[in-house]
């Protein structure tokens, strides 16, 4: 789909979405890619469709392997962001830097991302390779940061775990246990989801009940099975 259409599924038809794409995308390997926002409940998303059979690349379990992988990324952060940053095992202390990372300008951010992105997107197409060499059918990319890395334009169509900024903040004071201007830090920077919803395929309102958000991956999990 190379337009981004950003319908809310809640509100598609179905059939009408299956006429439209199905025949265009018969038989090909699906790359999809699932998105959203601190707080917008996209684990959620990505653990139903697991259920439902539908192997899953989980972008920030690749975040955190490639630290180890890749120690010319640590040395940075030692060097340029202090080595109080580092345990005494060498290992990242997630929490202090990503308080850090959140709370610094967007430039210096970036020149952090520039270093560890590369090595990710490098992991998550190595899968998306084996998946597919493996005979799969499709694969999802469950990844935050995807519209952010411009990571879409390699993938098929693209889904988005919406909530309002309410809810976004709520969720995160429970789940974390974050002070709100901590919380406010990490939605701030990244693209709010309501600007998403412009730069997606579909939308998934998480918004409400379990059972509401279940209703609307089983209807994507049907249109994915007619390609």
């Amino acid at each position: 789909m190379k337009e981004k259409i950003g319908m809310m599924l809640s509100d598609v038809d179905l059939e009408w979405l299956k006429k439209k794409y199905c025949i265009k995308n018969k038989g090909k390997f699906l790359k999809i890619g699932l998105t959203g926002g601190i707080g917008s409940g996209k684990s959620t998303i990505s653990k139903m469709f697991k259920n439902m059979g539908i192997d899953v690349i989980d972008a920030d379990k690749i975040a955190r392997e490639v630290l180890e992988k890749y120690p010319p990324i640590l040395e940075y952060i030692e060097e340029n962001f202090g080595e109080q940053y580092i345990d005494e095992f060498g290992n990242l202390n997630r929490r202090e830097f990503g308080n850090h990372i959140f709370s610094i300008s967007k430039k210096e951010r970036e020149k952090y991302e520039n270093i560890i992105i590369p090595y990710i997107k490098l992991e998550i197409e190595n899968q998306f390779k084996l998946y597919e060499k493996i005979g799969k059918k499709v694969c999802l990319l469950d990844a935050p940061l995807l519209i952010e890395q411009d990571m879409q334009k390699d993938l098929d169509f693209t889904v988005l775990s919406w909530v309002n900024k309410e809810t976004q903040i709520k969720r995160v004071g429970i789940r974390d246990n974050l002070s709100e201007d901590e919380i406010l830090n990490r939605i701030e920077a990244q693209i709010s989801l309501d600007k998403k919803r412009e730069l997606v395929d579909f939308i998934i309102d998480n918004s409400n009940t379990i059972e509401e958000t279940r209703v609307q991956v089983e209807k994507l999990f049907q249109f994915i099975n007619c390609l």
